[in-house]
């Protein structure tokens, strides 16, 4: 009794929850207006629940009771029966209630499990053309994607349904004497042999409809010999018609069963035997058959017979990643010498993005924090705005409330609800703008008290941006740190909710939004209390009957709720849209049973350095389709959600939109121009086409499968991610690539060969009109270009270089590297990294201090982009060549410098290895932690560094190296203080 008392109540708190959950997810969907994806979604679950949980459940019960009714009504005496007599006096009184239970416990566990497919139902329900065939059958691929999935579970629902059936009626039989073990005469009898035969002979015949569906399958299966998804020879010409030969056996081998068991010989021998057969059969003709053609084959000479099951799969895959219109064309990258012209360069040159969004959150949030509870995230987004005439990459934030910065104070339950409910104001500055010692040229985000953006007192020094975004409403209670609930609305006792901070006093606000659910009501408190376990919403005063309830407040959560079928970008983005702010969402459609496409795992493929550190990490799960085919919006201030359809041809798509009702979607004609003006190349598919392109770009079979020309992407080269051996994020830039009419806002990755460092490729993404365009620039095969990392190296190792960066170092600083932008320019490739530097005084933030740029053989390092690639003409020209280090003494840890220029004077080069030298000493030191001698060797360095100084400004016999100044090196980035902000 005590089991039973505590398996209701686990049941009844477990409903309880459930309907409380449910009941507040229909509030929820009535407000954000999307409650046909609600009731859609419920009524499909509880259908297939009751469909496939009724039917599993009425089968078993139907056979248990045909056994039970078949029982013999004279059992002949044996030990074996007088055993059993107490378990049929136990069941037999009650063989109903017992029959009933049993069935409806497997109609229970079907149930769940067939609830879980209701995405599955609802495409197979939907179903829609492709318009494209796959290569075998000539079966539209709209089969493989709707429909076979579901008819593979529908299968292995009804082979679980006769399973069952056969052991439940098999132990009926035996529990009431029908079968025996033990006793003269036949050991089952007439009725039970038909009961179990018939069962066993559907079983077979489920085996005969898989082996069919089987043949389909292989078109989504693996290509072990050529590395490829899909159907190879052996598949085709040995396994297929394997299947189908056996699917045939498998009919003949049913129908012998009944025929043998029941009508003829009435006997089990031959139904035995031929269930024997069939089970040799699978195994000669399904499995030893094909194992010897791939053996004796295939395998001697995969490459005259694969090649046509190769083609169908690059052909595939192409098509269901839309990789089929790349656009490839040859950039030799042969020029190594920077020229005047590179100066001049309008499309790239002009537009080089300098700010990071994953470095400068922390610059942002300590300029534009305005209190400490405020945060702008891990990472910034990149956004393009007008910015003196041309269209300019930002690097754009917005002000959150961080529930984590909250004081004890202001952490209670009022505060952190009712108080403290959105953050204020749209952040934003050029990507390519920097003022005040490296700080971004901010052209919104600071607040005066009229809420409207302006800059602060002493601002006014750094810069007078031509440009202002404004918003007409501010106030961001939607957005992506925004995790927990809030009570809103003309709140009782108190002024409002606190809005932002003025000189005069701390301004407070009443939110007026659409949003939200309202709680005034008792009841509606009651409700949210159990679902939060939280009593506040019962004893607090701060309830009236205007206020609203807001919860899932983040951007992803909205849109996962509002589109459970949608795959969404790890990457959000804020944007000004008619005054507003509108997050930003790419939403995408996948399949993973398009006919020969490659799999891919959706996480691995998605992730690199930036991965969890201001991007989210996508599922793990493998797909073989994928579309960007939605951009979803939610509104900062009142969290209206809305879809558009951005692929009008996607047929995944239209099964969707079909399925709840076909106005859940709206049409692409309905996004309004403004809007679209934001819309950008989604990066989680641009990784995905990235990594495929990496083998897929080779549409040759015969050079596919041996591979030579092969890419992979590179790990990120950066110092601070080089160590975790992640792949270098893809960048936003507004540049003109070869082959562009104009400058465009575009998505970049650089490609090396598999296995090598250097450049193999460059690829670039990018909405032209609003359609996706695809460009690969290829590098010859043979030429030899240097890549990322070969170019970080160089870069670092520069003497200058070395020598600030232990002088930052020394002084309690750390540098940290910015995006390494690679770029075809000038017919050769101009390389561009920013190093901010940080001191690590818990107040500081990054400051943009240096830029490090490379073209051909020639390297800078200088304040500003244009000194760097002044520098770099300066060196092609002969100006400034660069001093060649002393033998046997290159930046330690490094390797040796590449020689530029012709070699400088003794004195100066004597000058330069005494700085190595001394910057060796001190590494050493360090290293060793004896601060003695590391006082000497910082004492050295300085000495050398005065010397070289002294030998250039008297001429010294020599011009300067490269990318050097005769002023002192740069000191380490400032410390200001929490004081020094707005």
């Amino acid at each position: 009794m005590t089991v039973i008392v505590l398996a209701a109540l686990f049941l009844l708190f477990t409903l309880f929850d459930r309907a409380i959950n449910a009941w507040t997810d229909w509030l929820w969907f009535d407000e954000v207006r999307y409650r046909q994806v609600f009731t859609g979604v419920l009524a499909t679950r509880l259908v297939l629940f009751a469909l496939f949980g009724i039917g599993m459940g009425v089968i078993v019960a139907l056979n248990l009771y045909l056994a039970y009714r078949l029982r013999p009504l004279l059992r002949p005496h044996s030990l074996e029966q007088q055993t059993l007599d107490r378990y049929r006096l136990l069941l037999a009184p009650r063989i109903g209630s017992w029959t009933g239970g049993f069935a409806l416990l497997v109609g229970l566990f079907a149930g769940l499990s067939a609830q879980g497919r209701w995405q599955q139902w609802m495409l197979f329900a939907n179903a829609q053309r492709f318009g494209v065939s796959d290569p075998q059958f000539g079966q539209d691929v709209g089969f493989y994607v709707f429909e076979y999935p579901f008819w593979r579970y529908l299968l292995g629902a009804a082979f679980a349904a006769v399973v069952i059936s056969v052991l439940g009626a098999l132990a009926m039989h035996y529990l009431f004497g029908g079968v025996r073990l033990q006793g003269a005469g036949d050991r089952m009898t007439v009725a039970a042999r038909a009961h179990l035969t018939t069962l066993v002979a559907l079983f077979v015949l489920l085996k005969a409809v898989a082996y069919y569906l089987d043949r389909r399958g292989l078109l989504l299966g693996h290509n072990d010999s050529a590395d490829v998804s899909g159907a190879g020879y052996t598949d085709i010409n040995a396994l297929l018609p394997a299947k189908e030969i056996l699917a045939w056996i498998s009919v003949v081998v049913a129908i012998a069963i009944l025929v043998f068991s029941n009508a003829w010989m009435r006997s089990l021998l031959w139904p035995g035997v031929a269930m024997g057969l069939l089970v040799i059969s699978a195994v000669a003709i399904g499995g030893v058959y094909p194992y010897a053609v791939q053996s004796f084959t295939v395998k001697p000479s995969p490459l005259s017979k694969e090649p046509p099951y190769i083609q169908r799969s690059i052909d595939a895959t192409r098509q269901a990643f839309g990789l089929s219109d790349v656009k490839v064309s040859t950039y030799d990258a042969a020029n190594t010498t920077p020229s005047a012209s590179l100066a001049a360069d309008k499309g790239t040159v002009a537009n080089i993005r300098l700010l990071d969004p994953a470095v400068v959150s922390d610059t942002y949030t300590q300029l534009q924090q305005v209190r400490g509870f405020y945060d702008f995230g891990d990472k910034l987004d990149i956004d393009r705005y007008p910015f003196q005439g041309n269209t300019q990459d930002y690097v754009v934030g917005v002000r959150e409330i961080n529930y984590d910065r909250l004081t004890a104070q202001q952490g209670n339950w009022q505060n952190r609800h009712t108080v403290y409910t959105h953050g204020y104001g749209f952040v934003s500055a050029p990507a390519n703008q920097l003022v005040c010692g490296g700080q971004p040229l901010f052209v919104s985000g600071f607040l005066n008290d009229g809420g409207q953006e302006k800059k602060p007192a002493g601002s006014e020094a750094c810069s007078s941006p031509t440009e202002q975004i404004n918003t007409s409403q501010p106030r961001i209670y939607y957005g992506e740190r925004m995790r927990d609930y809030v009570v809103v609305g003309n709140v009782a006792n108190r002024d409002g909710e606190f809005d932002r901070p003025t000189a005069g006093a701390d301004q407070y606000f009443t939110y007026d939004g659409k949003g939200g659910v309202a709680v005034g009501s008792y009841w509606r408190r009651v409700l949210y209390a159990a679902k939060y376990r939280e009593a506040n919403f019962l004893l607090s005063s701060v309830f009236n009957q205007n206020s609203k309830l807001l919860y899932e407040r983040t951007p992803r959560e909205r849109v996962e709720k509002v589109a459970p079928f949608l795959k969404l970008d790890g990457d959000p983005y804020p944007a000004v849209v008619n005054g507003r702010i509108v997050w930003i969402l790419d939403g995408y459609t996948t399949s993973s049973t398009y006919p020969y496409s490659q799999r891919v795992n959706l996480r691995d493929a998605t992730s690199d350095a930036q991965t969890g550190s201001g991007t989210f990490a996508q599922a793990r799960e493998e797909i073989n389709y994928l579309r960007n085919s939605v951009k979803a919006t939610v509104d900062a201030y009142d969290g209206t959600v809305k879809l558009y359809s951005y692929d009008d041809t996607d047929p995944v798509l239209k099964a969707w939109n079909q399925a709840f009702g076909g106005n859940l979607i709206l049409p692409r004609k309905d996004i309004p121009a403004e809007l679209e003006k934001h819309f950008r190349y989604p990066e989680d598919q641009f990784k995905v086409q990235r990594d495929l392109l990496a083998r897929y770009h080779v549409t040759a079979p015969d050079q596919f499968f041996s591979g030579p020309n092969f890419w992979q992407v590179p790990d990120d080269p950066s110092p601070d991610t080089a160590q975790r051996g992640q792949k270098q994020p893809p960048y936003y830039l507004v540049a003109q690539f070869p082959g562009q009419e104009q400058p465009r806002y575009q998505l970049t990755a650089a490609m090396t060969p598999r296995g090598r460092p250097n450049l193999a490729a460059l690829m670039s993404a990018s909405l032209v009109n609003g359609k996706p365009d695809i460009q690969l620039l290829q590098l010859p095969e043979g030429t030899i270009t240097d890549g990322p990392s070969q170019v970080q190296q160089r870069m670092t190792s520069m003497p200058d270089v070395t020598r600030d960066l232990n002088l930052f170092r020394s002084q309690n600083s750390k540098p940290i590297y910015g995006n390494l932008l690679s770029l075809p320019v000038d017919g050769g490739m101009l390389y561009v990294e920013p190093l901010y530097i940080r001191s690590t005084n818990d107040t500081s933030y990054p400051l943009m201090r240096k830029v490090l740029v490379s073209y051909g053989k020639y390297v800078a390092y200088e304040d500003t982009l244009q000194a760097g690639i002044e520098s770099l003409i300066r060196q092609a020209t002969g100006q400034a060549p660069q001093p060649t280090p002393p033998a046997g003494q290159p930046p330690a840890g490094q390797p040796p410098t590449t020689v530029t220029s012709p070699p400088a004077s003794a004195a100066l080069a004597e000058a330069a290895g005494k700085i190595q030298q001394a910057i060796t000493d001190l590494r050493a030191a360090q290293q060793s932690g004896d601060f003695e001698k590391y006082g000497q060797a910082l004492k050295a360095l300085e000495d050398a560094v005065k010397a070289y100084q002294a030998l250039q400004q008297h001429g010294g016999g020599a011009p300067a190296p490269a990318g050097s100044r005769p002023s002192s090196p740069p000191s380490a980035a400032p410390s200001p203080s929490a004081s020094t902000s707005p």
